[in-house]
């Protein structure tokens, strides 16, 4: 199959109808994630629906040579255009080979309970999780419950821009009605809490709405819904529980109802964002700290696994500690965390970003955002006589930022953060000051992370699906600390022209 790169194939040509249409980019290091085109935006696109295709050519000739056979559950997100994304997909995988067994209009962790429940031990699940409207992409894996890391992307980058597609044909396809009820059947199961809370619960119109409230419902939860509404416009904020838009629009509801906790779920549904009754914005790390210390104190000598975006507090919280807890701090993004937590038989892994990872017996190794949300509920249900505010307080005082993301282009962005390893690695084995102190630590198993003397820390990363750096900063002393430390790392990127402006600050 011939294939165009982005920019020789423009919509409404003889060409994009007759070509796949695949930016080599799209493969990025755990999923695979393409601008596919909106409306009046402008900006073309990196993939056409003759692409997507040679992409399911290509995925279902991987998972024969990784010798995972042919059978794969795929299922997408709810915007306007994912549907035919997947049937695209489906074509392709079928050329190929490979049984589909298509679960419908789903949650990624859907998609990977999907892989357990109907014995199937591939999935690729389309889906742009929490980025805006226009893009699209594919989490995809082939042993259960883990999923694709960069050795199995750079392979499939390989198959599909060359070609190299092993056309078996005698595939087939066969759609699974009724599993949004087997799922949601299995994630209550007997969970049920005494306790009566009041619980908001925002999806902000993406696809966590045709599950979420019914959920917490079942467990006992007076749920009070907020953009539960399945409407793929977005039409009040993109569904992303680490864009503040989101947690201020749950903080609102929250103290309008006087809800006892705002839970807010991505697009799909694997990721979840928390606000407290009091209407304080509680940073996922900062929430699996509270998630980490309940688990310990139930399963004393308890491993976590965290990614280097998160809190100090893992290493130095006294009660861990007397839990006899253990923290390796490793990669972020869902595939790298969730491979962690496999190897280490850690009881869970956190990610800043809200994607968490429990093990039996809470979960089954990958990421829900619905078990999250549960997992909180049953905490709040073993303490009954502390609100969601007064859990929080209890946590030693850091302060920290949001995820902060300056523009950079994927060709370059990579680029920019070797250079600031080596100018941090520098400063250090010069013994310079930076932002106010020596640095005492530099953690460069992802980007850097810069740690002082006092503890304060900055990291800079590249990401791994968006044109973008990722800093982040916190301090156990004080906010003029974190703006210190900020302001250090700031001036470092603005070494480089290639790095432009943040989508949001402090």
């Amino acid at each position: 199959m011939p294939l165009t790169i982005v920019g020789d194939a423009r919509p409404n040509t003889f060409e994009f109808e007759t070509s796949a249409l695949v930016k080599p980019s799209g493969f990025r290091e755990y999923d695979a994630r393409w601008w596919f085109g909106h409306p009046n935006s402008g900006v073309p696109p990196e993939l056409n629906l003759i692409g997507v295709q040679a992409l399911g050519m290509g995925l279902g000739t991987l998972i024969r040579r990784l010798g995972a056979g042919p059978d794969i559950v795929t299922g997408h997100d709810f915007r306007s255009y994912s549907l035919s994304i997947k049937l695209a997909l489906v074509s392709g995988l079928m050329a190929a080979g490979a049984r589909v067994k298509d679960i419908g209009l789903a949650l990624s962790p859907m998609a990977y309970f999907a892989q357990f429940a109907l014995d199937t031990p591939s999935v690729a699940m389309v889906t742009a999780s929490h980025n805006e409207n226009g893009w699209t992409g594919v989490k995809m894996g082939a042993a259960r419950p883990l999923t694709f890391g960069p050795e199995e992307m750079s392979a499939l980058k390989e198959i599909v821009l060359s070609g190299a597609f092993d056309l078996t044909g005698g595939g087939s396809y066969d759609f699974v009605s009724g599993f949004r009820e087997t799922y949601l059947d299995d994630l209550v199961g007997d969970k049920r809490i005494a306790r009566k809370l009041r619980v908001v619960a925002a999806c902000g119109n993406g696809t966590a709405g045709a599950f979420a409230p019914e959920a917490l419902e079942r467990i006992g939860c007076e749920v009070i819904p907020l953009d539960v509404e399945l409407d793929h416009t977005f039409p009040r904020y993109n569904p992303n529980p680490e864009d503040m838009r989101m947690l201020h629009a749950i903080r609102d509801k929250v103290l309008e109802t006087g809800a006892d906790v705002g839970l807010g779920f991505d697009g799909d549904g694997d990721r979840c964002g928390v606000v407290d009754n009091e209407g304080n914005e509680i940073f996922a790390d900062k929430v699996g700290v509270m998630l980490a210390r309940d688990i310990s104190s139930q399963h004393p000598g308890s491993t976590f696994v965290v990614d280097v975006k998160s809190t100090g507090l893992f290493k130095t919280d006294a009660v861990l500690q007397a839990n006899g807890a253990a923290t390796d701090y490793w990669k972020t993004g869902h595939s790298y965390i969730k491979r962690r937590v496999a190897e280490l038989g850690a009881a869970a892994g956190f990610e800043k970003s809200g994607h968490f990872f429990f093990n039996p017996p809470i979960g089954r190794g990958y990421d829900d955002g619905l078990v999250t949300a549960i997992a909180i509920c049953q905490m709040l249900d073993r303490n009954p006589g502390r609100s969601m505010a007064d859990l929080y307080r209890a946590l030693p005082l850091t302060f920290g930022t949001p995820t902060m993301s300056p523009h950079c282009d994927d060709a370059l962005k990579y680029g920019v953060v070797e250079r600031v390893v080596s100018d941090f690695q520098a400063i250090q084995q010069a013994g310079e000051i930076f932002a106010g102190q020596k640095i005492v630590e530099l953690v460069t198993v992802n980007g850097v992370r810069v740690v002082a003397e006092d503890g304060t820390w900055g990291l800079v990363r590249a990401s791994s699906n968006k044109p973008e750096l990722v800093v982040v900063v916190e301090s156990p002393v004080s906010s003029e600390r974190r703006r210190q430390m900020f302001d250090g790392v700031d001036a470092l990127l603005r070494r480089s022209p290639e790095v432009g402006a943040y989508n949001q600050t402090f």
